[in-house]
């Protein structure tokens, strides 16, 4: 029952629209897709999202960091689901490890993980849910049994006649929270947020994102004029460089902190815990490097009392959806969640059945052996912009 293949797949998912923030703009998403072969044929699909200018992963640099590690070994044999979820929660990177912040292949990592979950899952006749509680097991927020989920709403920075009419869909559609993306140049910002609150209604919890848009010396100003329109939280202010300034900052603001970019491996996290950068947490998958070092840091931030949103990267394909799916639906506490956008913003997916969430964003536990979701060969060949053999 070892692994005996590996393969790795450049694909551009196209999107419906264009997906605009401070740091930047796509009109399709760059995803890493691995397959994975055991020796008894069972096939499993992992995905990770590098963004040069989250983890300073490309695509090629992910296959090289996969290409650099004898996953083989480190997987090895096991003789049961148990077994093989331990050893693939172990997996090491050397360009993670090698990374003062622990990030450099996150995503390579986070989508060979997914890949061997779902394989071996698929071979014992197990979820990626019940690897997930293998690995928290025991904790206080550990649900008793997979549940519910309900996913938030999310407005980019738009023209203002489109924003409004986004503002309306999140209304009708029964959101309860909602994030708009803040900080793009030449927008109005407290006028934007005056609006979309008064579309919204009070009720709404209406979070904001900068994506690094503002200096720290400027943060105070630019942030005073946001407070108007009841904001619950303020997601990454300002860049990395820069983050340290928010151990001053953060009291000031009169709004809770949550961190994104500045948050990608467990050195950030401890770093942000010991100096005090921040309220919440923003946890992603590939971002984070896959299930094992994510509930790591989730962990880390609930021993500390700080709130925890489980994110996802704009443009990602069902797999990735289907991962936080089973994440969220076995995990009590959590703030804020995201995902699942799937036929929202995506012209076309990779994945079978359908997991896009419901009306107001509600979404159930995914049945099935693995992710509970099927990637079409079809699909994947038509996305593929490139792919590589790669030695187990």
């Amino acid at each position: 029952m070892g692994l005996v293949r590996i393969e790795g797949f450049h694909v551009a998912l196209p999107l419906k629209k264009a997906i605009k923030h401070a740091s930047h703009q796509r009109t399709e998403s760059e995803s890493l897709i691995v397959r994975v072969t055991l020796d008894d044929g069972t096939v499993g699909f992992g995905e990770g999202v590098p963004r040069s200018y989250v983890t300073g992963e490309t695509i090629e640099t992910a296959l090289d960091a996969l290409e650099s590690v004898d996953l083989a070994r480190q997987v090895g044999a096991p003789a049961s689901f148990e077994s093989a979820v331990d050893r693939i929660a172990s997996i090491r990177l050397p360009s993670i490890e090698d990374d003062p912040r622990g990030m450099f292949g996150n995503a390579a990592r986070c989508a060979v993980e997914l890949a061997l979950l779902d394989a071996f899952g698929r071979r014992f006749g197990r979820s990626l849910s019940d690897a997930i509680r293998h690995l928290i097991a025991g904790r206080p927020y550990l649900r008793d049994r997979p549940g519910p989920v309900r996913y938030s709403g999310a407005i980019t920075a738009e023209g203002a006649r489109k924003e409004r009419i986004s503002a309306w869909k999140m209304r009708i559609y029964g959101f309860h929270q909602v994030k708009v993306k803040v900080g793009v140049s030449g927008q109005d910002d407290p006028t934007r947020l005056r609006q979309i609150r008064t579309i919204l209604g009070n009720r709404t919890d209406l979070r904001i994102d900068a994506n690094e848009a503002w200096s720290a010396d400027e943060l105070p100003e630019r942030v005073a004029p946001l407070l108007d329109s009841k904001p619950s939280v303020l997601e990454q202010p300002v860049p990395h460089r820069d983050v340290e300034r928010l151990a001053d900052l953060r009291g000031r603001l009169g709004i809770p902190v949550m961190l994104d970019e500045s948050l990608c491996g467990a050195p950030d996290g401890v770093r942000a815990i010991d100096a005090g950068l921040a309220d919440l947490f923003n946890v992603r998958l590939s971002k984070c490097g896959g299930i094992a070092p994510t509930l790591r840091l989730i962990d880390l931030a609930f021993q500390h009392g700080l709130g925890v949103q489980l994110g996802c990267h704009p443009g990602e394909s069902g797999i990735l959806s289907a991962a936080g799916r089973h994440l969220a639906s076995n995990l009590l506490g959590l703030r804020y969640l995201e995902g699942s956008y799937d036929r929202h913003v995506l012209a076309e997916n990779l994945t079978a059945p359908d997991i896009t969430f419901r009306y107001g964003g509600r979404a159930q536990p995914l049945p099935g052996p693995g992710l509970g979701v099927t990637v079409q060969d079809a699909p994947l060949e038509r996305m593929t912009v490139a792919r590589r053999e790669l030695s187990p």
